[in-house]
């Protein structure tokens, strides 16, 4: 596989044959796991090859460092988990390929998610992009 190339394998189908992405919100820690390695294994060739196309990058970067920080329950990064795997996934409500405003969707997603988390949010803008969290 070439890399930034979309894996279909890790695409579900309903029974109408739509493509369906693990967006359901995880309702265990087994769930969380396997949507964590899913936005882990295909999030930074997203970033790599929109990156420069839209202006919220940073505020991924920093969801990405509040998933991985191991001092937030599973349970409260399961929505981050959710936001970046929607990011990710290219057949959304607005299909990434629509020129202009193909990502407004995916901002509309994390700008309601950073809305929600607020201020726990700042300090993860502070890290690099593979830190564990927060500097203390």
């Amino acid at each position: 596989m070439k890399d930034g190339e979309f894996k279909w394998q890790d695409v579900h189908f309903d029974d109408d044959g739509a493509p369906t992405p693990p967006l359901a919100a995880p309702v265990n820690r087994d769930e969380y796991e396997k949507q964590r390695e899913y936005v882990e294994e295909n999030l930074w060739q997203k970033v790599e090859r929109v990156g420069k196309k839209i202006s919220f990058t940073r505020d991924i970067v920093a969801l990405f460092n509040y998933m991985k920080d191991g001092d937030i329950a599973w349970y409260r990064k399961g929505v981050i988990v959710v936001a970046l795997a929607y990011f990710i996934f290219p057949l959304d409500a607005m299909p990434d390929i629509m020129p202009f405003i193909g990502y407004l969707d995916d901002l509309g997603v994390i700008t309601a998610l950073m809305k929600y988390l607020g201020s726990e949010l700042v300090p993860y803008y502070d890290t690099s992009p593979l830190a564990r969290g927060p500097r203390k």
